[in-house]
């Protein structure tokens, strides 16, 4: 006989491990004068470089660097071509 009982999962604590960033190029864009932002990845340089100039006039943009393997290195080749 079949049961028409439902199981109801409760849910528990959100986690508080930070996710894992993909592979990429990251800047974060945020508002003039404000803390916090949002974190925005591109492919190759030349997108992240168009992303900045789309942002640059209106907002505040800080290069995080290059995502690889799991942790977060700074880009060289961009910081001379700035």
């Amino acid at each position: 006989m079949k049961s028409n009982l439902k199981i109801i999962k409760i849910m528990g604590r959100p986690s508080t491990k930070p996710k894992d960033l993909r592979d990429g190029y990251y800047i974060e864009v945020r508002n003039k004068n404000q803390k916090s932002g949002v974190k925005i990845r591109r492919e190759t340089i030349g997108q992240l470089l168009m992303a900045i100039d789309e942002y640059k006039e209106n907002k505040e943009v800080v290069i995080l660097g290059k995502q690889e393997n799991g942790t977060l290195r700074d880009v060289p080749e961009l910081a001379v071509k700035l």
